[in-house]
């Protein structure tokens, strides 16, 4: 009977253990609650920090940053404005090919723009932390639940 009575203590335990544990988390879409000006400062000062920038390469990222946040901000602004109304379909292959197709070029064009800011230590450390957000942020976003 002691046996059986600890052999269903450890199995509670392990169970309340086992329960998933977010602790605190941020509202959804938090970042989209700011003005891509905002978001652009932030993403700046941060880059300031890791690449250690020159006033002047800052204010060259700061212009970057500011095109490339309007542009999120605008196609997130249609999609909810899309779900909101209703009218929000699943694209089509095509659709999705061609979505990809214009996010892709819009990259390559935002990394030329950094290579010609940056300079080669600068610009190499940048490639490295996005690979690493490219390479970790999926996990995050899994484990939050906002994905597959």
């Amino acid at each position: 009977m002691k046996r059986l009575a600890v052999v269903l203590v450890m199995l509670t335990t392990l169970g309340v253990m086992a329960q998933k544990n977010d602790g605190l988390r941020m509202p959804k879409d938090l970042r989209m609650d700011m003005t891509a000006e905002e978001m652009a400062t932030l993403k700046t000062k941060h880059m300031a920090l890791a690449l250690d920038l020159t006033k002047a390469q800052q204010d060259k990222v700061m212009r970057l940053n500011l095109e490339e946040a309007k542009l999120r901000k605008a196609k997130w602004d249609e999609m909810q404005a899309l779900r909101e109304s209703g009218e929000w379909k699943k694209p089509t292959p095509e659709e999705k090919f061609e979505r990809e197709n214009d996010r892709l070029d819009q990259q390559i064009a935002f990394q030329a723009k950094m290579k010609e800011v940056l300079n080669e230590d600068q610009y190499q450390s940048w490639k490295d932390m996005r690979k690493h957000k490219a390479r970790h942020g999926g996990k995050k976003m899994q484990e939050r639940g906002r994905r597959g």
